[in-house]
């Protein structure tokens, strides 16, 4: 590894100086040093921040690597993403208002030419407009009231049909939700936005409807957790939170508090789930398995090599661990500048293992045909690379105390766990699964980083419960590709029906319900 730069105080003016008594007579070992330090420094500046792991991006092309030297240009290379308008499909969340023709009707004769007859068409004309509006809006009723001079009875104007009796209906209490837990928006900030668009709305007040509304709709996620628990393959890993009154157990000596993301997925459906405390990934992954069905064949864990990831298993409950690969690669990543040649081959060599993960994934492969396909293509590539990764070592080729040492142990130390996917179907290779590029489990930390940030803190453990809550509803439903804010308000609106059959009202079913209710 390279030793940090002394650190040398400079100006202007003096690199000036040191520079106009170059002319006069060679460099002195302070101005040199100064000079030095000076050039580095802008150099350090002018180098662009790399923002991804990708080996073209951490390694220089080899020589010959270049065009014609061996490879040949793509001649159609795909276009790159996100470029283009947007479909009226794709504005899945519009109301949808359907306008028939103001004279004309499906069979009438045409009155262009007069000869023919006009026919609806497959493919209507599509507009979409979109409008700006507040993210609550109110909207006051005036009654009339009309007093008898006689006997004082006074008389007021009936409600308008549809006006609840509450002041916050339900869409009010989903959208505070969806800004504070699903896109980080604090209370405070809300507040101060809905002041200047004309419509009051209490720091405190917010608060009051989420915890409202939180507890109306708890059935779910305990069902929600219940069927996280009968997963095939759980992703966990957790992050630090602060919460500022928390009372611990007396002898506690944790002084952190975490939260810990959980997404299991199992017969098509994915869930998310979120405890915030004092507890470690593994310990709350350990009571979400309390509730496993004992019948059931052992699950596959996917997370880092922290041994606060692996739970303490109840009695019937097994495991099959996995680690995450994409943490082993970091490793030799982070020293490739260091040692280019050596990370270059261990990039290399696990990039055709995801070559062939990318494979099966686009060529919709069963786990177990997936399984073969690893076995037969990746299982030889990983082999050698294991021998490759102990010559290092038994040939006193690499230092072990050094970068590429570290990185080297670190793949030999959690090789089992690291290559399950050789052994067992349905294994992951990572925390990237179902869709490229989208590591769903720090996907899913990220909403708490991102909460994180923004409000910076829970005030209570309470807070952080409810907190927990309205993430763990939204990110599943991100996940399942339904509209969380609907499914937010569906939800409090039949909270007395999902409080008896809550199976009934999960992401990716409620519709089906409320088409059965005839809602």
């Amino acid at each position: 590894m390279k030793s940090a730069r002394r650190r040398i105080d400079v100006n202007l003016d003096e690199l000036d100086q040191v520079l106009d008594g170059a002319r006069q007579a060679p460099l002195s070992e302070a101005d040199y040093d100064k000079l030095k330090g000076a050039l580095h420094a802008l150099a350090a500046m002018l180098v662009r921040p790399r923002n991804t792991e990708k080996t073209s991006a951490v390694l220089e092309k080899p020589e010959g690597a270049e065009t014609g030297a061996g490879t040949q240009p793509d001649t159609n290379p795909p276009p790159p993403p996100g470029h283009g308008r947007h479909g009226a499909e794709a504005f899945g969340g519009a109301q949808k208002v359907d306008i028939a023709h103001q004279n004309l009707k499906h069979g009438d004769r045409c009155p262009e030419c007069g000869k023919g007859n006009v026919y609806g068409q497959k493919e209507p004309k599509v507009l979409v407009r979109i409008v700006g509006q507040a993210p609550l809006a109110a909207t006051v009723y005036s009654l009339e009231r009309l007093r008898c001079g006689a006997c004082g009875q006074v008389f007021t104007a009936p409600e308008p049909e549809g006006v609840g009796p509450e002041k916050y209906d339900e869409t009010a209490a989903a959208m505070i939700a969806q800004l504070k837990y699903g896109s980080g928006t604090p209370f405070h900030r809300l507040e101060k936005l809905e002041a200047l668009l004309g419509i009051p709305l209490p720091a405190a007040t917010q608060w009051e409807i989420v915890e409202e509304a939180a507890a109306l709709i708890q059935p779910v996620r305990d069902e929600l957790i219940r069927q996280a628990a009968q997963g095939e393959v759980v992703h966990n890993d957790d992050t630090s939170m602060k919460v500022l009154k928390l009372e611990r157990e007396p002898g506690d000596q944790r002084t952190g508090v975490f939260t810990s993301g959980i997404v299991s997925t199992g017969q098509g459906q994915k869930i998310a789930l979120y405890f915030t405390g004092r507890q470690h990934a593994g310990e709350n992954i350990g009571e979400v398995l309390k509730q496993r069905t004992k019948e059931l064949s052992p699950l596959i864990q996917m997370c880092d090599a922290l041994s606060r990831n692996v739970p303490k298993l109840p009695a019937g409950v097994e495991i099959l661990l996995a680690n995450c690969l994409a943490h082993g690669r970091r490793q030799f990543v982070e020293v490739a500048a260091n040692f280019p040649e050596e990370c270059r081959y261990v990039l290399e060599r696990l990039g055709e293992v995801y070559r062939y993960d990318a494979e099966a994934r686009e060529g919709g492969l069963t786990a177990e045909e997936r399984l073969q396909l690893h076995q037969q293509h990746s299982q030889p590539v990983m082999e050698k690379l294991h021998s490759w990764l102990e010559a290092q070592f038994t040939e006193r080729k690499t230092e072990p105390n050094s970068g590429l040492g570290k990185a080297i142990t670190y793949l030999l130390r959690h090789w089992k766990a690291l290559t399950t996917f050789l052994r067992e179907a349905g294994a992951p290779l990572d925390n990237n699964i179902c869709e490229r590029a989208l590591n769903i489990c720090e996907r899913a930390l990220k909403r708490a980083v991102l909460h994180r940030k923004n409000a910076l803190f829970y005030r209570t453990l309470h807070g952080a419960e409810v907190g927990d809550l309205f993430m763990t509803l939204i990110h599943t439903c991100q996940l399942c590709g339904a509209n969380s804010l609907d499914y937010l308000t569906q939800l409090q609106r039949h909270a007395s029906k999902l409080a008896a059959k809550p199976a009934e009202w999960m992401p990716w079913n409620y519709r089906q319900t409320l088409e059965r209710a005839g809602v």
